[in-house]
């Protein structure tokens, strides 16, 4: 409709106006009415989707590596690399790193196993890196990720779901149709392809368990088609083409892109279609009802162009359209999580249509204010004596029993179940939300469809357990000899040869908790040559909604973190027998096995009768911790750590009267 003949032909029919209607307007000129996807997916006119996503779960076992692109810059060539990174606490995630030649992603994973993988070349041309150890790998592709495995798990998924699809809908007069996007042609279209292999070993095995499939040739109900690309000039041009020119090759072709009636009736058997990219545009079949995504997560593909191939509403074999939203549901098995799936979905949509029509975001209504530092207060006589009070810095000694550590900890092993890696399938359905973007609502839970144990060589367990040793928090180390020990004692070695990693990570855990439970309960502390001055106070900027007036506090305001703490504030204020109080800056901290700890409040308090009058004692100079009334069962272990830590650091070494209250009138 753009072109300079097409514009004419329109005009020279002199209209009054003109009406267009496309889903993929070149040049928008005036628009009327806009059906969005969240608008279609709302008012049911396309189908309902759901997402099983099909990831491997507990395996750190190997190398993982994934190519996600090439950057050219000026002179400058990078590449997004996704890997997984050995977390500050012991954890390993899937992190996104930008290399460059001469990295080393030992370093960068701050892992062992990744030795020999230094950037030796990135090759923008080719679309490839490759490492010292002369791995290469090309742009979408990844290492260590069990490519077969995943795509076994998919395959089987999407057949099973097509089989119990199929026996819902037989009697609606529905041909189910799944349709597979895979990563390579060559894994499909030679005969010894992984994915021709797996899909007829799975269909055999799951097609016993179907009568209406029993007696079914695998090779019968498969088609696929590959769209060739042609360079022409700079170029790249889309042919139609099959693999091939026999005669098979064209009736193939047609049933697909042409015939797509007779594909729709049950009397064909052709209804797993299998294809490299998104078909020719334009081309879907509204009886797809599974979409299995073989394809690398960075293809260029989008998710949108994907699921377009399965939206529409289901034909019967009269050929009406069905308009049941039970029946209308599109199954998409993705290798990727559900919630990673959605949002790329979402992100490419609002890319596409823009964000018209949601609800502005609220403006800032905070107010942006300092809290001033009372300076007379901290040259009254009382702040000063508070001050050299518990301005002393101190060091913490401690000591671990080897042989108690070791009954303690081996024990709690035998105890925590060591799952082997394995991959899970879980399915969301999505919904719309009243800001018109896409919810995923779980409806199943990560069932294991594959164990993956005993695949891989055997790694170093000690060398892992003293790697993650020294990233938790904070970092511990135990001799070698030790670590081996553990292992030696421990009665479930099968679990440490199926999953070492995971038996690693869970012998850490315990090792630290059992190895902070000795320190505390036995630190001592003592003062050392060093104090916090008072020249660090000053002014301190914050937002308004979080302060309160005070007027016996050595700051002008109290800036506050939870209610418990604002409650006490209001608390202090109205207590006449508190000469004064600070909230302690977050540089007063103290040392703890368990990290540093920064204790809440700092008083000085007159000593009253019970009615009210000065008893001539001196004063009071008190610490306290404020926390809720379940503190003691609410807490994460290593708060109630700190807690005790500070307690001795004040009691014991500093002489200061230390507790935890919840309200001001707890105070003495």
């Amino acid at each position: 409709m753009e072109s300079e003949l097409r514009i004419k032909a329109l005009s020279a029919l002199d209209p009054l106006f003109a009406l267009r209607y496309s889903a993929t307007h070149r040049n928008p000129y005036n628009v009327i009415y806009r059906l969005t996807p969240f608008e279609a997916y709302r008012q049911g006119l396309v189908k309902r989707i759901e997402v099983a996503s099909v990831v491997k779960e507990n395996d750190e076992n190997q190398v993982f590596l994934r190519l996600d692109g090439i950057k050219t810059e000026k002179k400058t060539i990078t590449a997004r690399l996704a890997l997984h990174k050995l977390m500050k606490g012991g954890t390993v995630k899937e992190q996104i790193v930008t290399i460059r030649p001469g990295d080393s992603l030992e370093k960068m994973a701050e892992r062992p196993e990744y030795a020999g993988f230094e950037i030796d070349e990135i090759n923008p041309g080719g679309g490839f890196v490759r490492f010292a150890n002369n791995v290469e790998l090309k742009v979408g592709e990844s290492r260590g990720a069990d490519k077969e495995a995943i795509f076994e798990a998919q395959i089987r998924y999407t057949i099973e779901e097509h089989f119990r699809k199929q026996a819902k809908l037989r009697d609606a007069g529905l041909k189910v149709l799944s349709l597979f996007f895979i990563d390579k042609v060559d894994n499909y279209a030679q005969e010894e392809g992984i994915i021709r292999q797996l899909f007829v070993k799975a269909f055999n095995e799951i097609k016993a368990r179907h009568p209406d499939w029993k007696h079914i040739d695998p090779l019968t109900v498969q088609a696929s088609y590959f769209a060739q690309k042609k360079r022409k000039g700079g170029a790249i041009e889309i042919l139609d083409t099959v693999s091939g020119k026999t005669k098979e090759d064209e009736a193939t072709y047609d049933l697909i892109m042409k015939d797509k009636e007779r594909l729709l009736s049950l009397d064909e058997p052709v209804s797993f279609i299998f294809s490299h990219s998104a078909l020719r545009e334009g081309w879907d079949n509204p009886n797809v009802f599974q979409i299995c995504t073989l394809n690398q997560t960075t293809s260029e593909m989008k998710k949108r162009q994907e699921i377009g191939r399965g939206v529409r509403l289901a034909v019967d074999q009269a050929g009406d359209r069905v308009r049941d939203e039970k029946i209308n549901v599109l199954t998409v098995v993705a290798n990727e999580s559900y919630e990673k799936y959605v949002e790329r979905l979402q992100t490419e949509i609002e890319e596409e249509y823009g964000k018209e029509g949601l609800p502005p975001k609220p403006a800032d209504a905070r107010k942006r204010v300092t809290v001033k530092l009372r300076k007379e207060y901290t040259l009254k006589p009382e702040f000063k004596e508070l001050w050299e009070l518990i301005k002393h810095k101190t060091r913490y000694n401690v000591k671990i029993n080897t042989e108690r550590l070791l009954n303690e900890v081996v024990p709690e092993i035998e105890k925590t179940e060591i799952r082997p890696p394995r991959v899970t399938v879980t399915k969301a359905q999505l919904s719309v939300n009243t800001e018109d973007t896409f919810d995923a609502i779980q409806v199943s839970a990560d069932r294991p469809v594959l164990y993956l144990d005993q695949r891989y060589p055997l790694p170093n367990l000690v060398e892992i357990m003293a790697n993650l040793m020294e990233h938790t928090t904070p970092p511990l180390r135990l001799t070698r000899t030790t670590l081996l020990e553990i292992y030696k004692r421990s009665q479930n070695k099968k679990a440490a040869v199926d999953n070492p990693h995971e038996f690693a990570s869970v012998a850490v855990r315990i090792i630290k908790e059992k190895i902070l439970d000795q320190l505390v309960n036995g630190i001592q502390y003592e003062k050392v040559n060093s104090w916090y001055e008072m020249t660090q106070f000053e002014d301190i900027p914050s937002w308004a909604e979080y302060l309160v007036p005070a007027a016996h506090s050595v700051y002008d305001h109290v800036l506050y973190d939870s209610e418990v703490e604002r409650e006490f504030v209001m608390g202090l204020e109205k207590r006449d027998d508190v000469k004064l109080y600070l909230k302690l800056p977050r540089w007063f901290t103290v040392p703890t096995p368990v990290g540093e700890y920064n204790p809440d409040w700092a008083i000085v308090m007159e000593p009253r009768d019970s009615h009210g009058d000065n008893t001539g004692e001196e004063l009071l100079y008190l610490v306290r911790e404020t926390k809720d009334a379940d503190w003691k069962s609410d807490l994460r272990q290593d708060e109630l750590w700190k807690i005790h830590c500070g307690g001795r650091h004040f009691k014991d070494a500093l002489g200061v009267d230390y507790s935890v209250v919840t309200k001001a009138s707890e105070l003495p």
